[in-house]
């Protein structure tokens, strides 16, 4: 088990809304979650689960409704990054139009680096995620009004 990314996960669930987070690589299951009786540190549990059918995966929880806008929303676990590099600008502002296809931003996730693109036309409303911070499988990151 690498420590690293153990260290990785506690931080990502301290540091973040994000109340539990569950990882399952090659047949070992870590899951970090919060302490529900006391908000202070999180707790874990590593435990391996080896030779069972995968768990299914659960939704982050919706963002608030908004009428007729769609979601762009995270495919992996990982830290949100608007630009392809610190110096650089932005792939998006609000405000702009993209296409299908269009790089978003990118979403680090143990030391890759993972472009994430547009699924659908539309001018962007609303960034949902700070740059650098952590995002949740099916986490919402941007709205889009389609046009």
């Amino acid at each position: 088990m690498d420590l690293a990314l153990l260290k990785k996960l506690v931080r990502i669930v301290e540091r973040s809304g994000v109340e539990e987070i569950e990882i399952e690589e090659e047949g070992l299951r870590i899951r970090v979650a919060k302490n529900s009786h006391n908000n202070s540190a999180p707790a874990t549990v590593a435990a391996p689960q080896r030779d069972q059918a995968p768990a299914a995966e659960t939704a982050a929880p919706p963002a608030p409704p908004e009428a007729n806008l769609h979601q762009i929303r995270s495919p992996i676990v990982g830290t949100f990054y608007r630009a392809p590099a610190p110096d650089a600008d932005p792939y998006v502002e609000v405000g702009q139009t993209v296409e299908p296809k269009t790089v978003l931003c990118i979403i680090e996730a143990m030391k890759l680096m993972n472009e994430i693109e547009s699924d659908a036309a539309g001018r962007i409303t609303k960034i949902l995620v700070e740059n650098g911070q952590p995002v949740e499988y099916n986490q919402p990151l941007f709205l889009l009004e389609p046009v």
